[in-house]
């Protein structure tokens, strides 16, 4: 295969897992849209958290809301808990790296608030902590994963929602999780300050 061929299989292989994805997931982007406009409208904010690429992902997405996507519109109250680099090290010092969401969350939480969970195979310790400690404050889970759900699914309940990208592929997962992002700040701009306020 040629590095041309190659490049070219990365981007079909891409758009493969984007139409699969566009086919099964926008009622569940939809009603975790609604689930996170109802948080902003009730006083909320919007937790986000995640490792590595994910990580990455979380604070994106916060940066989003606190600032804009594509227009003009008052800041919306989200913090990503990936990005205080001083408490992230102090906690996993001092206890454990699994434990750098969960005490953020049980300190900050409240219950109007969504707490929005990235893992592309869904078993992150420190992910899954974050959920209980979610749970324990009553607040509802958004979750993205890829593969199988892991241990994220498994300890997800009724009131929260799972978006599972269909592929074992990290590189995919991650594509369709910024687009999902994508998806959500616009439904949320949309909700609040567009057509569907009126």
């Amino acid at each position: 295969m040629s590095i041309q061929d190659r490049i070219t299989t990365h981007f079909s292989d891409s758009i493969d897992v984007t139409i699969q994805c566009a086919e099964t997931l926008p009622p569940l982007l939809a009603d975790a849209g609604e689930m996170m406009v109802q948080c902003l409208l009730n006083e909320g904010k919007i937790l986000s958290c995640g490792n590595g690429g994910s990580a990455s992902h979380a604070q994106h997405f916060a940066s989003l809301l606190l600032n804009r996507f594509d227009r003009e519109r008052p800041a919306l109250p989200a913090i990503a808990l990936t990005a205080d680099c001083i408490t992230l090290t102090a906690i996993s010092n001092d206890y454990s790296y699994h434990d750098v969401f969960s005490k953020q969350v049980r300190a900050l939480a409240h219950p109007a608030d969504v707490l929005l969970v990235i893992s592309t195979s869904g078993n992150s310790a420190s992910v899954v902590q974050s959920i209980q400690a979610a749970h324990d404050r009553q607040i509802p889970v958004i979750a993205l994963t890829g593969r199988d759900g892991g241990n994220v699914a498994s300890l997800l309940g009724p009131e929260d929602i799972e978006i599972r990208v269909p592929s074992f592929d990290p590189s995919r997962i991650h594509e369709v999780h910024m687009m999902v992002i994508h998806c959500f700040c616009d439904l949320i701009d949309e909700y609040l300050f567009g057509e569907m306020m009126q």
